[in-house]
């Protein structure tokens, strides 16, 4: 049927159709509005589900800075981890022993931005609590897993060893998709009560292409679940718990504080993550290696020297009056030292004081 008749007949069904239908010419005016109300009701209704579709549409893509990602399939980076936790930079409480200095395991993820390892401000997960307050990372691994599987935000989960000392480095490979180019991770500090060093949700993705290196400083965090206040605290469980938040050099106020350093205005960097894109290897060949030179204990200690103040006790109270009777005689009273100087900090005051006094008892 040619494509004018067919639409003749549709029109002349429906013309008749609706003369059938239609109420007469003569209708009240109120039927006749309520008609118009009835089309524009349906017009609405068809638009409204358009732009619900399409919001949906919308609300399923990634939101973020990763919804931009435009850039080739995968990429593979060596992430390098340098603590920078020497006795020069943080010489307050310093752990030389029971155990030392060290930081544990680093644990981290490639991710989309549904997903999230930990946050700022925000409440730590259990596996987080696990892994900053005990270093066990099973729990933190089944959750990474489980976002995965139900909202697929994850793309893989990468590790490296354990730094047995407060400088040194470890490093390994990770891989992030343009879907997933987003990177978490985790290190705790050892010893600690909660405390760790991380990122959260760092983009390896600019527009169309992948950057090629990124270096960040990295900052101590407590994850909230734990009070204690120095490297070696007992276990104290915060209840109820508070959120991740970062150590300062004024904050928790508090001079117990092992980062507590009140003339600082920022404290130095305790580590260092640096990530260098891998260029893509010929047939055949390995990827190669990028052997960075490793930071000595030397060199990670000029650059950051932290003054330490000398830290002494209140005084005693006044020892006896010792002297001859109807002479001026001596008192003395007496504070220590908690904590010695470093770095050319303050010196220690004296720790004894003398004054006059008039001999008690005397006959």
């Amino acid at each position: 049927m040619p494509w004018e008749l067919h639409l003749e007949n549709n029109w002349t069904n429906s013309a008749a159709s609706k003369s059938r239908c239609s109420p007469p010419t003569s209708a009240p005016e109120e039927y006749l509005g309520m008609e118009n109300l009835m089309v524009v009701y349906w017009s609405c209704k068809v638009i409204w589900t358009v732009v619900v579709t399409i919001l949906g549409y919308a609300s399923s893509l990634p939101v973020g800075e990763d919804a931009l990602c435009t850039a080739e399939q995968l990429a593979k980076y060596r992430i390098i981890f340098t603590g920078k936790w020497s006795q020069t930079a943080f010489p307050k409480q310093y752990p030389l022993y029971r155990p030392p200095a060290q930081w544990s395991s680093l644990l981290g993820v490639t991710h989309s931005s549904d997903y999230s390892m930990w946050k700022k401000n925000e409440y730590a997960s259990n596996g987080v609590r696990d892994f900053a307050e005990k270093g066990e990372a099973w729990a933190l691994m089944k959750e990474i897993e489980e976002a995965g599987e139900k909202i697929q935000s994850v793309h893989g989960i990468f590790s490296a060893p354990a730094i047995s000392s407060g400088t040194g480095q470890t490093s390994t490979e990770l891989e992030a998709h343009p879907r997933h180019p987003l990177v978490s991770f985790v290190v705790r500090i050892v010893p600690s009560p909660d405390w760790f060093v991380g990122i959260d949700s760092l983009n390896l993705c600019e527009g169309d292409h992948w950057m090629d290196e990124v270096s960040v400083d990295l900052f101590p965090y407590d994850a909230g679940t734990d009070s204690g206040f120095t490297f070696s605290s007992p276990n104290f469980a915060t209840i109820p718990q508070d959120t991740v938040t970062e150590i300062t050099c004024s904050s928790p106020s508090h001079p117990a504080n092992s980062f507590y350093y009140p003339k600082l205005k920022i404290l130095p960097p305790i580590a260092q993550v640096t990530m260098v894109k891998l260029k893509k290897s010929q047939p055949g060949l390995s990827a190669p290696f990028i052997n960075l030179p490793a930071k000595s204990n030397e060199i990670i200690d000029t650059v950051s020297e932290t003054p330490l103040d000398c830290e002494v006790s209140q005084w005693s109270s006044w020892g006896l009056c010792r002297g001859v009777c109807r002479e001026t005689g001596t008192k003395i009273r007496t504070r220590f030292v908690l904590l010695q100087p470093a770095n050319n900090g303050m010196p220690c005051p004296n720790l004894d004081e003398e004054t006059g006094c008039e001999p008690e008892n005397c006959v």
